[in-house]
């Protein structure tokens, strides 16, 4: 049996990042992937998906060419050629993966408890005093009749054609990312929604103006639906209104969220699961010492960036993980932190909302990216920040001011005093929250 300091199961974000720390503070790691360095956001989720987003924000921007003063002619989308960039950026992201784990022990192989402390990879026993899971999630699916007739986001990346035309079930994060991206490249796309907004979780009125964006665009978007069957042909059922309605397309994306993959062996290990998910503590440990569980796998939060910060909780370098920011790749760019209105209102907070949109901004005039809003919600006693909400031009980037402040206990009022460059998208989000204490 070998032995180590650390062993890491998943080599995804959460995990891949946790080894490379663990190796720089001196612990002798392991770290298990049963597929790709990277995992599933590198090699399926959130790179790749990026990666076309930035062509179809391209495609979009040209066709608006001149707009700019720019004339062009004979405009064509080579949808072989972009998914070979997307392909060519994630293999050099995941040699990137490679150089970060010198120094980690790396073994490719299906990881599963055996006992309380030891793991078997092809046959071979480890041990370790600290066993961290990082297995991440895959996709959902709707258990209706035809699912077996849908793909997942998995098999819509690996495409090298589109279709003419896609159903997308599910509104959330993943079906409005895909759902951008394929409209940009002329595929005749519509989503259905079960719940009444699009982006469930996020501000209504960020989710509404992303979805009238959208809907302009030429995407057909249907709220407040429950999908009931997909049939062959292809052909999707649902009930809006209690009336029922379809709708045909040549392919149907199944994107209603994700769920925990779970290592073999966790009865054997004592590691309790719930509601699908690893069950963990504040420090990301389980219930069985030794054993921590980050990322998608302990349900907690979906997202890569709150993997990373976990692992950084459970090898015990940051505690604080009460400001996570989430960003979606649609065109534009929708961000959210903290809490949305409806959230404060739901927790019967004293509360103070400053918005600002994009078109009063130069920057954004000059870019010719008006369509936007910044929303921020502030306590009405302390001034410290509740949440920010952005849709528009470079909103995961805007969101990391708020996020910054929140974590660091800055108020409003600093960020007032703060000399924001003009002319620049930032100026947006300062307006609003000048907007929000005077």
């Amino acid at each position: 049996m070998k032995v180590y300091d650390v062993i890491v199961i998943g080599a995804g974000p959460g995990g891949y990042e946790t080894a490379a720390k663990a190796a720089a503070m001196g612990k002798k790691t392991m770290i298990a992937e049963r597929a790709q360095l990277g995992g599933t956001c590198l090699n399926r989720g959130c790179i790749p998906t990026k990666a076309l987003s930035r062509s179809a924000e391209v495609a979009l921007l040209m066709r608006r060419a001149e707009e700019f003063g720019i004339k062009s002619s004979g405009l064509s989308v080579d949808y072989s050629a972009v998914a070979a960039r997307k392909d060519a950026v994630v293999a050099a992201l995941r040699e990137g993966v490679a150089i970060e784990l010198q120094g980690v022990d790396v073994v490719y192989g299906e990881a599963s408890f055996v006992g309380e402390s030891v793991v078997e990879v092809n046959d071979e026993l480890y041990t370790a005093q600290q066993i961290i899971i990082a297995t991440g999630s895959r996709s959902a699916v709707l258990d209706i009749p035809g699912a077996e007739l849908t793909i997942d986001s998995d098999k819509l990346l690996s495409l090298t054609e589109l279709p003419e035309s896609m159903v997308i079930i599910g509104g959330g994060v993943i079906g409005m990312e895909f759902a951008s991206i394929l409209q940009a490249f002329g595929v005749n796309v519509t989503v259905i929604e079960y719940c009444k907004e699009i982006l469930p979780g996020f501000d209504s009125e960020v989710a509404k103006r992303l979805r009238m964006i959208l809907k302009r665009r030429g995407v057909n978007i249907v709220t407040s639906a429950r999908v009931i069957a997909v049939e062959q042909g292809i052909t999707v059922r649902y009930i809006q209104k209690d009336k029922e309605k379809s709708v045909a397309a040549q392919i149907v994306l199944m994107a209603v969220g994700r769920r925990p993959v779970l290592p073999l062996g966790l009865d054997e290990a004592g590691v309790a699961v719930e509601r699908g998910a690893i069950v963990v503590d504040e420090t990301m440990a389980t219930r069985v010492p030794g054993i921590y569980a980050i990322g998608d796998v302990n349900g907690r939060c979906m997202l890569a960036h709150a993997a990373t910060a976990q692992g950084a909780v459970a090898l015990g370098l940051i505690r604080n993980l009460n400001v996570i920011p989430s960003a979606v790749f649609t065109v534009p760019e929708c961000a959210t932190v903290g809490l949305t209105e409806e959230k404060c209102q739901a927790q019967g907070l004293d509360y103070l909302t400053g918005e600002m949109i994009y078109r009063a901004n130069g920057k954004a005039q000059a870019m010719g990216e008006t369509e936007g809003l910044v929303k921020v919600l502030v306590d009405a006693k302390t001034h410290h920040i509740l949440g920010g909400h952005i849709c528009g031009e470079h909103a995961s980037d805007l969101i990391q001011e708020i996020a910054l402040a929140m974590s660091a206990g800055v108020t409003a009022d600093t960020l007032v005093a703060t000399v924001h460059s003009h002319p620049s998208l930032s100026e947006i989000v300062h307006s609003a929250i000048i907007k929000a204490v005077r």
